[in-house]
């Protein structure tokens, strides 16, 4: 019963200077909110890039001339820019080489084109990029309408694309897409299937392209011997390393390379590609900690100094509890209360309005929703410490006041 009666001292202490303890609850929300809006949008970002290789597989893997999965700051190196290309005649060599049953993809990219139909018309930033029958599953791609390449597409080079779902609604509206005829710099491609929309992300689209035939690209722009990347798909996850080790040593045969010498291509799993994402959100989640953590700092001098004050301004009160049998132990237990209440209500508040924060971002780009379990235990138990370590001079001071020297106190 003691506590509810602290508490409830506590509560008529807040109402009775509302204004005070507004701008004392002020911080403490700024400070909580700081952290736990940061982190929340951090976990959305996770989330997002963490969905997006799952669903690009746990087996799957790409072959690349250059890994350009980090952060790149400066020039390439100069024995990377020597690299002599992947071509598509590798490719073909590895697929009659390999003896596991893997799916291999290329990846070639043929620039960003208008898309045509009619009397409408797209940007000229749609991304024309040449594939095979594999590329779509290797890649975690999903058919809304018709079909994806198919074998005999592209061994015969038919003019066939598949569209993005940005390009079908902005050229077709209430129209049905398969069957219809495309052009693309002129050249008519018609459309046999059109793919599930994965959504925009900071900007950033995996649906704005139309996926062709590369052979059929290659008859188009010439160059046959362009570089590309293949998209690689292990038997199962647990063969991946093996699938790996295998087209490595068959890739270093094909391309010539010495057994002294290094390989000339780069191999980058999910896992290598996720490595970098997790810097950076983990640098993202402390710098909004390290903010939070500052505005929570003098969040806590600010309660300090509103207990002293409380502390000045109920002097008489004390020396009247006192004066009725309340201890130091009493006085010091009720004025430490306070502060762990008043940090308590802030820091529900900013948790709250934290997670609402950085679920923005999810709400705005139709991502997944997040709660920070493990931080929002963290902000309740941070400024549970933050009202200790600031309240408890106010609280002792209050308590070793003489009785007698506060009831003459006016």
């Amino acid at each position: 019963m003691l506590l509810f009666e602290y508490l409830r001292m506590a509560l008529e202490s807040l109402k009775s200077n509302k204004l005070r303890s507004a701008l004392t609850l002020l911080g403490i929300v700024i400070g909580v909110f700081s952290v736990i809006a940061a982190v929340t949008a951090v976990q959305v970002i996770d989330v997002y890039f963490n969905d997006t290789f799952r669903g690009m597989g746990a087996n799957t893997f790409y072959v690349t001339k250059v890994n350009r999965s980090g952060i790149n700051v400066g020039p390439m190196d100069r024995s990377l820019r020597n690299r002599p290309n992947l071509t598509y005649e590798d490719m073909e060599r590895l697929r009659r080489r390999a003896d596991l049953p893997l799916s291999i993809a290329p990846d070639g990219w043929f620039g960003q084109h208008a898309v045509k139909y009619g009397g409408e018309e797209t940007d000229p930033t749609i991304g024309l990029r040449g594939v095979n029958q594999d590329w779509a599953i290797n890649n975690g791609f999903e058919i809304e309408e018709g079909r994806f390449l198919t074998e005999d597409d592209v061994r015969s080079a038919r003019p066939v694309v598949v569209l993005g779902a940005p390009i079908v609604k902005r050229l077709f509206d209430v129209e049905q897409a398969v069957g219809k005829t495309v052009r693309i710099d002129g050249r008519r491609f018609k459309v046999v299937g059109t793919f599930v929309e994965k959504g925009a992300f900071l900007g950033d689209t995996p649906d704005d392209h139309v996926m062709a035939p590369i052979t059929r690209l290659f008859d188009i722009y010439g160059e046959p011997t362009r570089n590309i990347s293949y998209d690689v798909r292990a038997p199962s996850a647990p063969m991946l390393q093996a699938t790996i080790d295998q087209v490595t040593g068959h890739l270093r045969v094909i391309r010539g390379v010495a057994p002294q010498d290094e390989d000339n291509f780069d191999v980058v799993t999910n896992d290598a590609m996720r490595g970098p994402m997790e810097s950076f959100t983990a640098t993202l989640t402390m710098g909004g900690a390290a903010i939070g953590l500052i505005a929570l700092l003098a969040a806590g001098i600010g309660i300090m100094n509103i207990m002293l004050v409380s502390v000045t301004e109920r002097t008489r009160e004390i020396g009247i509890r006192k004066s009725l049998g309340a201890t130091r132990r009493d006085i010091l237990s009720q004025f430490l209360l306070e502060a762990v209440f008043l940090c308590q209500i802030g820091g529900l508040v900013g948790i709250g309005l934290g997670i609402l924060g950085g679920n923005m971002l999810a709400f705005s780009f139709d991502l997944r929703a997040t709660f920070p379990l493990m931080w929002a235990i963290l902000g309740v138990v941070g400024v549970t410490v933050i009202a200790l370590i600031f309240g408890v001079y106010p609280a002792y001071k209050a308590a070793r006041l003489n009785p007698i020297e506060a009831l003459r106190y006016e």
